[in-house]
């Protein structure tokens, strides 16, 4: 049974689910949908065509699904589609996407928005990443899985960001971000791989691959995408076959400080 504050206004034809929560002076519009489980903390807007799976928590004051900040928007019908048992704290702004960027802006599960966060339009979020508090992602920005943006971090429009990257706070990001690596400084250049993260969850033996395939590619000194391609055709690891793939079909370049070799 869903626990509904007869404060909230909830525009008619809006799709509530079972077990959904939401408190006091909430706007929920009448395109969107909310999964079961879900709990909306008092104070925050749900608008346009939102869907929202399930168990998702959103807290005090976010707004989500306010019409894309792009001067090129005409009233188009586009969405903000967000998964499930995802955290979205205070005061975060998602925006849906835009008729030039596919119609959609998506989150993917299981993924931490911290205070400030800003999602723009039409970028799209994979599963388990984290956004700390007051990272901006510009229009079409994409994420991979288990990648994390660093607190005040902004976030050029049209960036990919690879699965387990990880961008330090206080960066500012405008290229590229291969998967496994670090990024860090203003402008952010590559530090390494994003050993802490790796550790978590890949086998050491991926790991070395990894350290090995790094150093042929960003500290060798010979043309990336050449050493890329050749290292995709001769590896194994599913890891540095991704990290390659990813680097060979860069549409903004990669951000690292070229050696002399």
């Amino acid at each position: 049974m869903s626990l509904i504050s007869t404060y909230a206004i909830i525009e008619e034809g809006a799709i509530i689910a079972d077990d959904v929560e939401i408190g006091a002076f909430c706007f929920i519009s009448g395109k969107s949908k909310i999964g079961k489980g879900t709990k909306i903390a008092q104070g925050a807007c749900i608008y346009g065509n939102t869907t929202i799976g399930e168990h998702n928590t959103i807290f005090s004051h976010a707004v989500l699904g306010s019409i894309p900040q792009d001067l090129k928007y005409n009233g188009e019908e586009v969405e903000l589609i967000i998964g499930d048992h995802n955290t979205i704290r205070e005061f975060t702004l998602f925006n849906p996407g835009t008729a030039g960027g596919g119609g959609k802006t998506v989150v993917g599960n299981h993924n931490l928005f911290m205070g400030y966060v800003h999602l723009g339009h039409d970028v799209i979020i994979g599963n388990n990443c984290i956004l700390a508090n007051a990272a901006t992602l510009a229009g079409h920005v994409e994420m991979g899985n288990h990648a994390v943006i660093g607190g005040m971090t902004p976030v050029h429009q049209f960036v990919k960001i690879g699965d387990y990257a990880m961008v330090a706070g206080a960066s500012a990001l405008s290229q590229d971000v291969p998967p496994y690596c670090l990024v860090e400084g203003n402008r952010a250049v590559l530090r390494g791989l994003n050993l802490n993260g790796l550790r978590r969850s890949v086998e050491r033996e991926d790991i070395d691959a990894l350290r090995s395939a790094y150093r042929e590619l960003f500290e060798s000194g010979k043309p990336l995408q050449e050493v890329a391609t050749a290292l995709l055709k001769s590896i194994s690891s599913e890891y540095v076959k991704n990290m390659c793939t990813f680097i060979i079909n860069t549409k903004r370049g990669i951000p690292y400080e070229r050696s002399q070799g």
